[in-house]
């Protein structure tokens, strides 16, 4: 499918499913190289992550937990600026590496957020991963340790990430059309 129609809106293939997984391919390579012998715990924030992760855990090879957070902070195609924590972390992850996967790195107020929260729980080092990252949408300082893709600063779906809850089912990621 080239265009499709989700509610209201109209897209087109921005990015197709080929190039996402050999994207994430990579970072995982860079990840078995840089987290041997730390036993991480990874982190996936929920709901967008979910085809990012379970893609990046076919190619880990290093021993390594998963938990996973839920956050939001999108209504239709804009970020509100609130970000809610909806379900929460149990593990300890005192003295922990820890690795944040996260489906969108945009305005950066989300990953702030879950960086804050998690330094009260003093982990021994924190690592971020993001499938996409808008560095033109980017309003905190952030250091972003794996980015599978930059893209500009479109609303895009698909590959985990929605349109009010549309859309992430597709293999492709689509932007919207002007």
């Amino acid at each position: 499918m080239k265009e499709i129609k989700i509610k209201d809106k109209e897209f087109e293939v921005f990015i197709q499913e080929e190039k996402i997984r050999e994207a994430i391919k990579v970072i995982a390579q860079r990840m078995n190289k840089d987290l041997e012998g730390k036993d991480p715990l990874f982190i996936a924030v929920l709901n967008g992550a979910f085809m990012f992760v379970g893609e990046l855990m076919k190619h880990l090879t290093i021993p390594c937990e998963i938990s996973f957070v839920r956050m939001a902070s999108y209504q239709g195609i804009k970020s509100t600026g609130k970000i809610k924590e909806i379900y929460g972390l149990e593990e300890d992850i005192e003295g922990r590496t820890i690795v944040i996967l996260e489906d969108i790195v945009d305005t950066g107020h989300t990953m702030s957020l879950i960086l804050d929260q998690l330094a009260c729980d003093s982990p021994g080092e924190i690592k971020v991963a993001t499938l996409l990252f808008k560095p033109d949408a980017l309003k905190t300082e952030l250091k972003l340790d794996y980015v599978a893709l930059e893209i500009p600063n479109d609303f895009i779906v698909g590959y985990g990430l929605d349109y009010d809850g549309y859309g992430r089912n597709l293999a492709d990621i689509y932007k919207i059309k002007s």
